[in-house]
Parts: C-alpha cells; sequence; structure tokens
C-alpha cells in the first residue's frame, strides 16, 4: 500500500507555469561530507586545503554563508535530509551504533528517494548510510535503486571494517567487499550510475565517508582487522592533519571526476548539484570563525558550507538566508515536478537560489542530549536546563557566540525559552 501512494504521489505534477520554466526533469546529484569543517575549503577561507572542483562549484553557482544541519552529528542529519522532517519526529534522533543495531530509519517514513523513484527516476546511493544496520533497515528497503557502500557511521578507508571489526561493505542489501579506498570507491560507483542512467532522469545520493576518521590518506595502510574493536590510530596533530587535508582534496578530486562525466555525457545543463557536511567540524578540522563544532549546539556544530550548482539555470550569488538541511527534500521535489502531500517541516527555497529572495520569517531548532538552540532571526538562544545555562546571541554582530546577553534581554529569553519547549513537546508527541 505504502508504495502505491507513492507512486500516485509521484505523478502530480506542479503548475503549468512551473511546467513551461523547466520542461524537462532535472537529474538530482547531492554531495555530502562527513565531519567537514566550516572553513574547510578553500572557497570559505581555507589556506591549506585546496579544492578547485568545489570551489568551481561555488564561484559558479551559489555559495551559503547562513545553511545548517539539522543535528550536530551524523545520523539524525542524514535522517532529517531523508525525511524533510526535524529528526526527533523519526525514528533517528540520536547517532545509530552498533549498540543499536536493531534501529534505524522507520520504514513507514516517505524519503525523497522513494518519492523520486514513484515518479520514474532511477535513483542510487554511493557511499555512508547510516541510518540502520539490519537489512531491513538497507537504503534499497528506502526508497533507493542501487547501494554501494557502508551503513555505520565510519570505517577503515582500506579495510572496510567498523572499529567494532565488523565487515562493512555492501552491494545492495549483500556485504561485498573489495579493495580500495573508499572514497575512490565511491566516486567510481557515483560515475557508472551516471554512465548506466544517462538517458533517464536520475536522483544520485553521495554521502562521502570523508573526512571523518579514521584518518587514512589513499596510499597509507588499512589498520583495522576484521574481529577486532579498533577506534583510531595515534599520530601528532600536525600528522593527522596533513592527512586530513588529503581526505578532503581526494573527495574534491572525486567531485570533480563527476562534474566532467556529466559535462561529457551533456547532462551538465540537467542536473542540479547540492554540496554540504552533514554537521560542523570535527577534531582535526577549522570551523573559523565559528564556536564551538560537531556535537555541540554552538554554531561550529551545525552551521556548514553549502553549495548550490546548475549550469545555465543558477547564477554566482552569495546568499545568507537561513537554511536547514530538511529544506533540501521539498526544494528538490518541486523542481523535479513532485507534490508533497505528506508532513514535511521543510520549506522549498528554490526561490531564493534563483533571486535571492526571502523565506517566510520562522524560528528554527537544534536539540542535542539535552542542549536546545533556537535560531529567531539573528538572535539565537542556547539553553541547557538541567544545568539551568541560559545563553542570547547576536549572531549579526557576533557570529563567534563570544558575548552572551541574555541578561540584557530578559523578556527575548523568556519569549524564545517558551518557544523551544513548545517545539519539543511538539516533536515528540508527533
Amino acid at each position: 500500500m505504502k508504495r502505491l501512494l507513492i507512486l500516485l504521489f509521484g505523478l502530480f505534477v506542479v503548475s503549468n507555469t512551473w511546467a513551461k520554466k523547466y520542461p524537462e526533469k532535472p537529474n538530482i546529484i547531492i554531495f555530502v561530507a562527513d565531519d567537514l569543517g566550516y572553513s574547510d575549503l578553500s572557497c570559505y577561507g581555507s589556506k591549506d586545503i585546496k579544492t578547485p572542483n568545489i570551489d568551481k562549484l561555488a564561484n559558479k553557482g551559489v555559495r551559503l554563508t547562513d545553511f545548517h544541519t539539522n543535528g550536530t552529528v551524523c545520523s539524525p542529519t542524514r535522517a532529517a535530509l531523508l525525511t524533510g522532517k526535524y529528526q526527533q519526529r523519526t525514528s533517528v534522533s540520536d547517532i545509530v551504533t552498533v549498540w543499536k543495531r536493531d534501529e534505524g530509519l522507520d520504514l513507514a517514513e516517505i524519503t525523497f528517494a522513494e518519492q523520486f523513484q514513484g515518479a520514474g527516476y532511477t535513483t542510487g546511493i554511493c557511499g555512508k548510510w547510516h541510518l540502520g544496520y539490519k537489512s531491513m533497515y538497507n537504503p534499497i528497503n528506502q526508497g533507493f535503486d542501487t547501494f554501494n557502500g557502508f551503513v555505520s557511521g565510519n570505517i577503515d578507508y582500506h579495510g572496510h571494517q567498523d572499529y567494532r571489526g565488523y565487515l562493512d561493505w555492501w552491494r545492495q542489501d549483500k556485504i561485498q567487499n573489495e579493495e580500495g579506498y573508499s572514497t575512490d570507491l565511491i566516486t567510481k560507483y557515483a560515475l557508472n550510475f551516471i554512465e548506466e542512467n544517462k538517458n533517464n532522469p536520475f536522483l544520485l545520493y553521495v554521502p562521502h565517508e570523508a573526512p571523518h576518521g579514521p584518518f587514512q590518506g589513499r596510499n597509507d595502510k588499512a589498520f583495522r582487522v576484521t574481529g577486532e574493536e579498533i577506534l583510531d590510530v595515534k599520530c601528532s596533530y600536525e600528522d593527522t592533519r596533513k592527512t586530513y587535508k588529503e581526505m578532503v582534496e581526494v573527495m574534491d578530486e572525486g567531485i570533480g571526476k563527476v562534474m566532467k562525466s556529466l559535462k561529457k555525457n551533456k547532462l551538465d545543463k540537467n542536473t542540479i548539484v547540492f554540496f554540504f557536511s552533514d554537521n560542523g567540524g570535527a577534531k582535526y578540522s577549522k570551523n573559523t570563525p565559528l564556536r564551538g563544532g560537531k556535537s555541540t549546539v554552538y554554531e561550529g556544530g551545525h552551521r556548514v558550507p553549502c553549495i548550490v550548482y546548475w549550469k545555465g539555470r543558477l547564477r554566482h550569488i552569495e546568499v545568507d538566508e537561513i537554511l536547514m538541511t530538511m529544506d533540501i527534500y521539498p526544494t528538490i521535489t518541486k523542481l523535479a515536478g513532485i507534490e508533497n502531500t505528506h508532513m514535511m517541516d521543510g520549506q522549498d527555497f528554490f526561490n531564493v537560489l534563483t533571486s535571492n529572495a526571502r523565506m517566510e520569517s520562522r524560528d528554527l531548532f537544534w536539540e542535542w542530549r539535552g542542549r536546545f538552540a533556537m535560531r529567531r532571526g539573528d538572535y539565537k538562544l542556547i539553553l541547557h536546563p538541567v544545568k539551568e545555562e541560559v545563553m542570547l546571541f547576536d549572531l549579526k554582530n557576533d557570529i563567534s557566540e563570544k558575548n552572551n546577553i541574555a541578561k540584557q534581554k530578559p523578556e527575548l529569553v523568556e519569549e524564545m525559552k517558551l518557544a523551544i519547549l513548545s517545539w519539543f513537546k511538539s516533536v515528540k508527541d508527533n
């Protein structure tokens, strides 16, 4: 019954005006980096990491400066991306770990892949899933026609074991290991997917492992062993940052190959490309000028680089509109002429990309293990009820969140606290 409903949803189209403006079904490619810092791309200020291919997308497309992930860690953001909802409404509001192997994204959720599949698109994922270990939660059961990659939070880039020693490299819903550096393998399968589907509309989701740990370069050796628990190797900060740099640059190289493939196959003018990170940077990244990083509700935990490129359709602009991961879903379905008839929290932002329009005013929320954050315009409130900690920042004048002005605006603080509590009750009661 669910599949039938999805098929029916996919047959709906938007208005004739929209159809005339975009007569062809656009292909969609979504690249997601893992734990990339806000300033770890050349186009976002990096001085040591060189990312010419991603920079090209930014320099010819739309560079977003106030884009945020729904979660401050991996799985929650991915749940929000796939469903268009606050992850707290789904079954994945925390990290899916090897200790929670029975958990995963609820099969009742309608993913964007299912919507596109029902509308006649071929859908594929190459890379990291992290929304359920068991076969029932596999991407091919959540709207993807093809899956090549891994289901855990991270794997050895060469041996492909997770940190508990489980072999974790899949083809469809079966373990099928192969030799190769995971970043290169992800690129290889992305290229294969494009070649195999160049004559039909497609949606390709490319969630990279890089630059998440373990920190391994293309020519390093595998250090994890099947059946043994090994989290990471020990090395100096300088050595690890050097490796981290290589990991980002190899990912950039692969993205360049994908873009060349689109051009070779004359698909670049009918393919919209998204690139962003799943959360803020971790230990060896750089989040300058933001405070905090991964797993915090400071800006460094969820404000990330985001680029949208569509040759001939989007001009080069910089956009400071406040956007979220959950907004991707309604945006790409609108582009494809697919009507969403189920509840979503995300909002379509394509007009922001084409004309630098403004989104309707809305409050936005983050929550991670008892710590909350809320954005209302330029103001951001951070609340930790257990520790009775309250911080208010004016991000327009204090993007680094250094000056707590909560005592100067007590009425605003109380309004935002009540809004956070009301929001949290609504998503948990959903």
